[in-house]
């Protein structure tokens, strides 16, 4: 599954996992362009925030 980033940026869902040093945490994995693998956490990855004045969701699923 591909996401784009409120910035613009494609990137494609790896998993979600869990955070060893504290399993309630899920993470997700995620690549980008070049190869890079990027983590965030869960709540983080969906958030919605501001952005030039308008709330947005950091990353909103494409279609691919």
């Amino acid at each position: 599954m591909q996401f784009r980033h409120y910035k613009g940026g494609i990137y494609d869902f790896v998993c979600a996992a869990k955070l060893e040093s504290n399993p309630e945490t899920v993470m997700i994995v995620y690549t980008a362009a070049d190869g890079s693998f990027w983590t965030r956490p869960e709540e983080v990855f969906f958030e919605m925030i501001e952005h030039d004045g308008k709330t947005v969701q950091r990353f909103i699923a494409i279609d691919a």
